[in-house]
């Protein structure tokens, strides 16, 4: 895919399509690690938080809770 450069006010930046944001799996607002590589070469790779084993469990536990008569059922 080729994109341009394009003046934003005062600034130049990349216009990047809902096609494009929706393949990334990116939204208005997520934040975005940009590094520039030897040769020019630009990556960006998105910032995505990692939640906490213990937070993870205790949702874990929580839903199973919650649905304990469904996952009996459905064992």
């Amino acid at each position: 895919m080729i994109k341009s450069i394009t003046k934003i006010g005062n600034s130049q930046g990349l216009i990047l399509d809902a096609a494009l944001l929706e393949m990334a799996h990116l939204k208005t607002g997520d934040e975005l690690n940009i590094k520039v590589h030897e040769g020019g070469t630009i990556t960006l790779t998105p910032i995505r938080p990692r939640h906490a084993p213990e937070k993870v469990s205790a949702e874990i536990v929580s839903v199973m809770k919650d649905y304990a008569r469904t996952m009996r059922r459905l064992a």
